[in-house]
């Protein structure tokens, strides 16, 4: 992102106006160059890009303002779950038209959130589009030298651990795209957290240096809790066993499921939870789970990381395997 002063563009007017104020590292250089430094300080630096888009990862009617934070929040999940502190970011914006109506809320929301997960801006680029919208954000961390947490490392007897709750996401677009409908005023209020979920991620930012210093594999939870653990076992050469009943949700998610509206499969094989599965040894289990509660995250033990190269098992009370006709969500 470049404004030059001599010979202004319709873009660089855009930048200046809607995004230089959240370009608040020195290296950012307000915006005014072609790149941008971020200082070494003696660490290793964790880099991390996700996109999002218009109809796929947000709907054409959600308010940009939380486009915005779930742009940068998937990011900065990555992060969290690698161990890693948020040093920056680079923003792609591509975009149909300059629509103020549309900017102003998204670069309000971007630069809330920026402010908020100590993330700033450092720059990135703005281009037009047919459409549809296409946000894509790299976001940079810093960890110590050798300490990021990789997929690989989860070794058998390690407790696998999710933090937050499960499936609130996949069913808050159900909710919205009207795949699920409320029947009474309870349903209403859980079905708007939902939604909520859906929209607005909660990175487990808090919970970085517990995993850093207690996880022997982790990830973040973003196509779904099923395939996302069956990512980690493969990177790790292991499997694992999960007692469905032990995977945490919420009231509003627990609700749906008493009343048919919602099953276990689709639970946890939705994606954009944005919470972080991690596995953990048996005898840091519970520094684990003292490191989480100081940090103000709910973490939960769900089962055990198993030798062998088969699919993780999903059980169900009767401790028969549950039946899941897919695992993630899959771009292709």
């Amino acid at each position: 992102m470049t404004d030059r002063q001599n010979h202004s563009s319709g873009e660089d007017s855009l930048i200046a106006r809607y995004f230089r104020p959240m370009a608040t590292d020195p290296g950012a250089f307000n915006l005014d160059d072609d790149a941008a430094i971020l200082q070494a300080l003696g660490g290793d630096l964790v880099v991390t890009t996700d996109a999002i888009v218009e109809g796929v990862h947000f709907l054409p009617d959600d308010p940009p303002d939380t486009v915005a934070r779930k742009a940068l929040r998937v990011n900065l999940s990555d992060l969290a779950a690698k161990g890693a502190s948020p040093a920056g970011f680079l923003l792609t914006l591509a975009l149909p038209a300059a629509e103020q109506a549309w900017l102003q809320p998204f670069a309000r929301g971007l630069g809330e959130d920026a402010a908020v997960f100590g993330c700033p801006l450092l720059g990135g680029d703005t281009v037009s589009t047919p459409g549809p919208k296409m946000i894509s954000i790299t976001a940079f961390g810093r960890v110590a030298a050798g300490r990021m947490v990789h997929r690989s490392g989860a070794k058998p007897g390690d407790r696998v651990v999710v933090s937050g709750t499960i499936g609130d996401a996949a069913l808050g677009l159900a909710v919205l795209t009207r795949r699920v409908t409320a029947t009474a005023l309870a349903d209403v209020a859980s079905n708007a957290l939902l939604a909520e979920r859906y929209r607005v991620p909660q990175p487990r930012t808090a919970l970085a240096n517990a995993v850093r210093d207690h996880a022997s594999a982790a990830m973040d939870v973003s196509d779904g809790l099923a395939g996302d653990l069956a990512k980690l076992c493969a990177a790790s050469g292991v499997s694992a066993v999960i007692d469905a009943q032990s995977v945490p949700l919420s009231a509003a998610a627990a609700g749906m499921l008493a009343r048919g509206r919602a099953d276990i499969a689709a639970i946890v094989s939705g994606g954009d939870d944005y919470e972080i599965l991690c596995a953990i040894p048996e005898l840091r289990l519970a520094a684990f789970e003292q490191a989480a509660a100081r940090a103000g995250v709910a973490v939960s033990s769900i089962g055990t990381i198993l030798a062998g190269s088969e699919l993780p098992r999903f059980l169900d009370s009767q401790g028969q395997a549950l039946g899941l006709p897919r695992l993630s969500y899959s771009h292709f």
